[in-house]
């Protein structure tokens, strides 16, 4: 099984040996690694931080030792229990904490969990700073409090309605529009905390809802990325119900993906290109996304005069080039949203408000139509497994000279652009694998594209 270490946090599979999975002493050797980190950044009487997760399975027995580990070194914790990515991010500047961190692996299967850790801006980490928790961590340089100087537990369970008033006070969410439309929507929950937020939000704008997969128990009904092959029952639901459309969100909620009123897909990468479109059209100005993203939000935000940008993979990375550009909205293709007016980081809830204000004020219009009024551009998500006679780096350099002719990027694996298309090839942070992403005027193409850099990987490595 796995431990991986990188930007993205500490992630990996339950059970097994300590230091090759995410044991229960994995946990309390990184949490006290954050902790010991966290008390570094400055002298203080009380250090806060705030504790939420999805609701996978084993997600009950992370928190409490990581919460605990947090109480052994003197610091305070706002256990926030069952909660999203996104709401853990907006509670710690509220809470005026100085950091925090989320019990969740995203899109990984339920025998996966992780530690992902935000600074006291309620942001993740850098690369420097997470290499100086996992240095803390291998050098075991952590030192406990006296049993006087213990920190404590408070619970507080209001921030996901708390989160979603902030989202509901954001000038470009029309409520009215929203609530005239008398949109009828089918949620997957993929029985996590989706299931309690994004029906809560939709209350509030005056949707009706039909839930699916919104019991928030960790029992995953199917692969929980929001990919079109993991999303049958969903389909159905929505021609059956003749909703307007289909929303489906990642176990930590910081992953959006759209259906249209046909039970078909909108496309992950269209969520972001749909919510920047609505932004730019009220309030014109730059975008970013990650190198891997679709080059449809690139034309909409050259459409409505701005300038787009693409940084390296990971959303820090994304947050780092918003900041230095300007950027008024941002995020990644695989459906994250990432709105500075109300907090740097990726979040469905807010996606989900902007694209149904976007749609209300498209009056008649369906999504399937929306949909057609947006440059349309193909993709394929591959990936070879990592083994360990795998030499990734020298495929990498080995592909870099083979296409060198070409327009490169290398901040992040290696991009190739050719005039109608473009590969990224990148070891992936969050799991074993080698990354192949291609995009192409149509399917046909993107997909042989891809396959053709599979051939000339697997003749590299043999």
């Amino acid at each position: 099984m796995t431990l991986i270490k990188s930007i993205s946090g500490i992630r990996g599979t339950i059970g097994g040996q300590v230091g090759e999975n995410l044991t229960p002493i994995d946990a309390v050797k990184f949490a006290s690694a954050y902790g010991t980190w966290l008390k570094q950044q400055r002298q203080k009487e009380n250090y806060r931080v705030v504790v939420g997760r999805d609701a996978r399975i084993s997600g009950e027995m992370i928190q409490n030792l990581v919460m605990n580990t947090l109480v052994g070194l003197g610091i305070h914790v706002i256990d926030l229990g069952l909660s999203t990515t996104p709401t853990v991010e907006v509670a710690v500047p509220m809470e005026h904490a100085d950091g925090g961190i989320i019990l969740t692996a995203s899109h990984n299967p339920k025998q996966w969990n992780a530690l992902k850790l935000l600074n006291a801006k309620g942001e993740f980490l850098n690369g420097a700073e997470g290499a100086k928790i996992l240095e803390i961590a291998e050098n075991d340089s952590m030192t406990f409090s006296d049993v006087d100087s213990l920190g404590k537990i408070t619970k507080n369970q209001a921030y996901i309605d708390m989160h979603i008033d902030e989202v509901l006070n954001l000038p470009l969410v029309d409520k009215k529009a929203i609530e005239s439309a008398n949109f009828k929507v089918v949620v997957d929950g993929v029985n996590s905390t989706g299931g309690i937020a994004i029906p809560l939000l939709l209350d509030r704008l005056g949707v009706h809802t039909v839930k699916l997969y919104c019991e928030p128990n960790g029992q995953f009904p199917h692969n929980p990325e929001p990919l079109k092959e993991h999303l049958t029952d969903l389909s159905e639901a929505v021609v059956k119900e003749r909703a307007d459309l289909g929303i489906v969100v990642d176990p930590d909620v910081d992953r959006l993906a759209f259906m249209d009123e046909n039970g078909d897909m909108f496309g992950e990468e269209y969520t972001l290109v749909a919510c920047a479109d609505y932004v730019l059209s009220k309030t014109p100005g730059n975008t970013v996304s990650n190198m891997s993203s679709t080059r449809a939000l690139r034309d909409v935000t050259e459409k409505h005069g701005g300038t787009y940008e693409a940084s390296a993979v990971g959303e820090v990375n994304v947050v780092e080039l918003m900041k230095k550009n300007n950027a008024i909205i941002g995020g990644e293709g695989n459906g994250g949203i990432i709105y500075p007016e109300l907090h740097y980081g990726r979040d469905a809830l807010v996606g989900i408000a902007l694209f149904l204000s976007l749609l209300a004020q498209k009056k008649k219009m369906r999504v399937s139509e929306l949909k057609a009024t947006y440059p349309l551009y193909y993709m394929s998500k591959k990936k070879i497994e990592l083994t360990p006679e795998l030499d990734v780096d020298g495929i990498l350099k080995q592909m870099e000279a083979k296409y060198s002719q070409e327009k490169l990027t290398t901040i992040d694996g290696v991009k190739i652009d050719f005039s109608n298309s473009w590969v990224h090839l990148r070891k992936s942070n969050t799991e074993p694998i080698i990354r192949i992403y291609t995009e192409a005027p149509s399917q046909e193409e993107a997909d042989t594209l891809a396959d053709k850099i599979i051939s000339e990987i697997k003749a590299i490595s043999n």
